[in-house]
């Protein structure tokens, strides 16, 4: 049967939606049964091709509502993150390739506006939806284009982001009609942390006094009682006597943006009817909706943490289906995880800190054996650096684990709170590298160049898990300013992963192979990829010489002499893009001391990579073994050795 036999006997009302245009055609009593199809649909697609499961079952009838009542695409949905967004994609023209989710050459896991004009703004990252919407209505204003109605759809715990309150303190000052779509469900991938995740579950308001207020409002203008200029003197007053009466403070209204809620968010037919209501209304406007996250799925509804993205499972029963694990290697978030623990237990000044990822990076293992000194800062990768900072100012040894990807958020945080002050602060960046099917917005592509930018940063990167453990012990020796360490996604290679751990020197690196032909300098674990080009090239009576340098910075200098002396091409390899990272770094040291070498820079290009297999993905930049083979037998063929 094919796919589209199968939805046609499976999803008869989804078989026959294409476009929101067709979703407007039925009735609104129809609404909660497209729900169903699409919630069976996901259920479907993820159990043979995994994604972004819990969020997007959560999400549905919200897609479902703001399809049905706004004109799409003229109207602008922005989601944020876009985690939710399955729903959305199915319902503009992808269902029939939603099988090709997350896979090379086919749809991303995210919003992108490259895929379909229904995407409106690349998403990936949290807490930008707020502004990028806003911008989006201001510049509909300025465009005499003031029918076009805008919407961000946001998380509660994306909201807590500092850039969303950003762009709604920015949304209470300029002329728009945007409208703020607040998706709660009382958890983010991990449980929400701060005050304002407690606020969000007791957020409440009453629909008469709304529809009152409103209604007074626009009376007075009509009577020109009141006018736009007066409109805040009047809306603060009224936010004052409700906070009076009611015993609350609502934070929305006390930045002038209309309130609605808290309503359930799986009542399509209320939902709809509510956007209607609302969605011309002029000025900003926030719709609170309650959710839960793996909504129709029992497994995910009560564990959500698990089915945010749970892999391959048995749609029946709901058994997730793993690989055997017993003596594989550990992930390298596992071997960091337990690491610290190690490290931190006999050293009490250690702390960890983790940005609404303890589970993702594994300091939910300091978490539950050290809670006092672990601190799950939420969506704030600033905070979470300037946090650092502070604490290691007082004597502390912070370690911080983000994404490599997510760092970028606090690169300023970073240069001005830690470096400058030459501050301890270790950072340990998880999914370095390429990451697979999270695709272009989660790659870590980045983090040597920009971290090697830094005076005084130290900048590394292991091969394998024995020197992953020992860098991290290296770092809380090193007392003079702030210590890098990059590390993959997904398992190692050592089945005995925990070693003795030992101090490293720093800026010293390691001969693995020597050769009298052509020299391979790698930086972190695509050394394996290059062990493996060694290896078959020496079975063909080519001998390469390869070095891994483990520090990006300081750079080796007894290899760099070595190498430039000896060979007349070196190689570099490198997972994160070519320009600024190890064959920047080499061929300014060579450059510097005026040798004429030739220098072949192998890594990501000038370019953004999409999703696949990270195999996959290491073959299109050319840094897979095959690949590296190919280089090698290349220059020495030019070079007729």
């Amino acid at each position: 049967m094919s796919t589209k036999e199968y939805i046609q006997e499976h999803f008869p009302l989804l078989a026959k939606i294409d476009s929101p245009a067709d979703l407007k055609k039925l009735d609104v009593e129809q609404l909660p049964a497209v729900c169903d199809e699409l919630r069976r649909f996901i259920v479907h697609e993820l159990s043979e091709n995994p994604g972004h499961f819990a969020s997007s079952m959560g999400a549905v009838e919200i897609a479902v509502a703001l399809h049905y009542v706004f004109n799409t695409p003229d109207d602008r949905l922005v989601w944020d993150v876009g985690h939710q967004a399955y729903a959305h994609k199915i319902l503009t023209g992808r269902r029939d390739r939603f099988s090709t989710n997350r896979k090379q050459g086919g749809l991303s896991g995210f919003p992108n506006p490259d895929e379909s004009e229904y995407d409106t703004f690349q998403a990936g990252h949290a807490s930008n939806s707020i502004s990028a919407a806003l911008g989006m209505s201001i510049a509909s204003e300025l465009q005499a284009n003031a029918n076009r109605r805008v919407v961000a759809v946001i998380g509660d715990a994306s909201i807590s982001g500092g850039l969303a309150f950003e762009g709604i303190n920015n949304a209470s000052i300029h002329k728009n009609n945007l409208l703020i779509v607040l998706n709660d469900n009382d958890m983010s991938i991990d449980r929400p942390v701060g005050a304002l995740g407690e606020y969000m579950t007791k957020l409440s308001t009453s629909k008469s006094y709304n529809d009152f207020r409103y209604k007074t409002y626009q009376f007075m203008r009509k009577h020109h009682i009141i006018s736009d200029s007066g409109k805040g003197v009047v809306l603060r007053f009224n936010n004052a006597m409700k906070s009076l009466l009611t015993g609350q403070q609502n934070i929305f209204e006390g930045l002038n943006i209309r309130y609605f809620g808290p309503f359930d968010g799986h009542d399509v037919k209320k939902l709809v009817k509510t956007f209607r209501d609302i969605k011309d209304m002029t000025g900003p406007k926030l719709i609170h909706l309650h959710t839960v996250k793996g909504k129709g799925y029992e497994p995910a509804e009560k564990d959500p943490t698990t089915w945010h993205a749970p892999g391959k499972f048995d749609e029946d029963t709901g058994e997730r289906i793993k690989g055997v694990s017993s003596g594989k290697p550990l992930k390298y978030q596992d071997v960091f995880g337990k690491t610290l623990v190690e490290l931190a237990k006999a050293d009490e000044k250690i702390v960890a800190i983790t940005a609404a990822m303890p589970s993702g990076t594994s300091v939910s293992m300091m978490q539950a054996e050290l809670p006092q000194r672990t601190f799950d800062v939420g969506i704030s990768e600033g905070h979470a650096v300037t946090f650092a900072g502070g604490l290691a100012k007082e004597g502390l040894r912070p370690f911080v684990a983000i994404y490599s990807a997510f760092l970028q958020r606090a690169y300023d945080s970073i240069i001005n709170d830690v470096s400058i002050a030459r501050l301890p602060v270790v950072f340990c960046l998880d999914r370095a590298g390429l990451v697979g099917e999270d695709g272009v917005t989660h790659h870590g592509l980045f983090d040597l160049a920009f971290m090697r930018a830094i005076p005084g940063m130290t900048v590394t990167a292991p091969m394998d898990e024995h020197t992953l453990r020992n860098l991290m012990y290296t770092a809380i020796r090193h007392n003079d300013g702030p210590f890098s360490i990059r590390y993959p996604r997904g398992a190692g290679k050592m089945v005995d992963w925990k070693n003795e751990m030992q101090e490293l020197p720093l800026g010293k690196g390691r001969k693995l192979s020597d050769g009298d032909t052509v020299a391979i300098l790698s930086l972190g674990t695509i050394g394996t990829n290059v062990q493996q080009a060694v290896a078959s090239l020496h079975e063909q009576g080519i001998d390469v010489a390869h070095y891994d340098m483990i520090f990006l910075k300081p750079l080796d200098q007894e290899i760099m002499y070595e190498v430039s002396q000896r060979f007349k091409t070196i190689i570099t390899i490198e997972e994160g893009t070519i320009n600024g990272g190890l064959g920047s770094a080499v061929a300014e040291w060579l450059t510097e001391r005026n040798i004429n070498a030739r220098l072949v820079r192998c890594g990501v290009n000038d370019t953004f990579v999409d999703q696949g297999t990270v195999k996959q993905l290491h073959e299109l930049c050319r840094i897979d073994a095959v690949s590296i083979e190919q280089e090698v037998k290349k220059h020495l063929n030019n070079s007729e050795i």
